[in-house]
């Protein structure tokens, strides 16, 4: 690739990257909509499930979220019934985020999620494995 050809799409790994997300969150959207979840709101599920209490700011670094993103996500999420929002007794300013029972049962019905997702995508495991870790990869350079 010569200095000309710098600014050509086809030449960009941004491209690619940009349109798999578009496109893998299109392909969530159907299963997310029975669960009445978008794919925002699905991923912080998963981290809420993961370890059922969080502060905002926690969820915020697991997810690479800004609270400016998160505060209505979550505020959503508590209105559904499926979170709670509470400040903390030592410190206000730190928001608690509880997974309520509602939000647990939630769970079991996304149990299948992942299953499509990899039919989907259809790599077989050593492809995944490889991606998964190539991806990680890059996120850890991009946030030295």
């Amino acid at each position: 690739m010569d200095q000309f050809d710098t600014l050509k799409l086809s030449n960009q790994l941004c491209f690619p990257l940009y349109v798999v997300a578009k496109e893998i969150v299109r392909k969530y959207k159907p299963y997310l909509d029975k669960l009445d979840l978008t794919y925002t709101q699905y991923i912080t599920m998963m981290v809420l499930w993961e370890d059922k209490s969080l502060n905002v700011k926690e969820i915020g670094k697991r997810l690479y979220l800004d609270s400016g993103t998160l505060t209505p996500l979550l505020k959503q999420l508590e209105y559904k019934g499926y979170v709670t929002r509470v400040r903390n007794k030592q410190d206000e300013r730190n928001l608690i985020v509880e997974v309520t029972n509602k939000g647990l049962k939630l769970k079991d019905k996304a149990q299948t999620i992942p299953i499509q997702m990899a039919k989907c995508l259809n790599l077989d495991q050593q492809e995944s494995l490889n991606l998964y870790k190539l991806l990680y990869k890059l996120l850890d350079k991009l946030n030295d």
